[in-house]
């Protein structure tokens, strides 16, 4: 599969619809993401079962700011609608190919019950700054 291009819109829409999303926040200003372009381009390609996506960071600022990109080119990668993976820098073809392995390779059962720990955590503690008891379970 080619690359496609996605608006904050389609952002949402993208990562739930689909098992497997990558997602390249890049600019066309940008030296390094001009030279990993055509990589994630090339790798996409050999996996037509994962969506890799672009988000043009200046098209898109709204969308970036909320994603937390503060450095591009930046890579994601999510699973199940979980962000799995988040790194900024121009990755070459052989450490973007083990990314999408290990994407891939995932136990996402392990990945889901590690989120719901986490979220449940998350609000226990914001309840106990509230003053509010949680009973424990």
């Amino acid at each position: 599969m080619a690359t496609v291009d996605i608006t904050g819109e389609q952002f949402a829409s993208t990562v739930e619809d689909n098992d497997i999303v990558l997602v390249d926040f890049w600019a066309e200003w940008c030296g390094p993401c001009k030279q990993f372009g055509p990589t994630y381009s090339a790798i996409s390609e050999k996996h037509p079962d994962v969506v890799f996506s672009k988000v043009d960071t200046e098209a898109e600022q709204q969308l970036a700011a909320e994603a937390g990109i503060t450095s591009i080119p930046t890579l994601m990668a999510f699973r199940e609608k979980v962000l799995v993976f988040s790194q900024p820098g121009a990755l070459n073809a052989q450490q973007l190919e083990q990314v999408v392995d290990a994407v891939k390779a995932l136990d996402m059962e392990e990945v889901h019950a590690h989120v719901a720990r986490s979220q449940a955590e998350a609000a226990a503690a914001a309840a106990n700054q509230d003053g509010t008891q949680i009973p424990e379970a």
